[in-house]
């Protein structure tokens, strides 16, 4: 919420604007973009990492982990979203922050090369990680 006021100076009259930043998350700029040079993969991870974690540390651990019991189809869509738990629901919208930042850091190439592209854990586990 924002509060305007008069500020008088030498300069004129001037408002003010305040405004409470507490709520707002820091923007963390754009996703790293992996070019597939296997020579630059430390470096693209480690400022992966480093983006994931400054959105919200849980995301790293879905993307390690895996999505808990969520039942998702072969596309990464919750089977019948209606019927998750709040708790659910909360790993399922986590669940597709972490892969659509992983999709967005890819070659579209890379992407097309896998074969399940269901979570975010079958993405990177094979194509990257090992």
């Amino acid at each position: 919420m924002s509060v305007e006021s008069s500020v008088s100076g030498s300069g004129g009259n001037h408002n003010v604007v305040s405004y409470d930043y507490s709520d707002k998350k820091a923007d963390s700029g754009k996703v790293p973009k992996f070019n597939g040079d296997p020579e630059e993969f430390s470096w693209w991870k480690i400022n992966f990492y480093s983006y994931i974690m400054g959105l919200d540390e849980e995301l790293w651990d879905i993307l390690e982990d895996g999505a808990g019991d969520l039942d998702l189809d072969e596309e990464g869509v919750a089977v019948d979203r209606k019927k998750h738990t709040p708790t659910q629901k909360k790993m399922y919208k986590k669940h597709h922050k972490i892969r659509g930042s992983l999709v967005l850091s890819i070659p579209r190439a890379e992407y097309m090369k896998m074969s399940d592209k269901s979570t975010a854990k079958a993405i990177v586990i094979p194509s990257f990680w090992t």
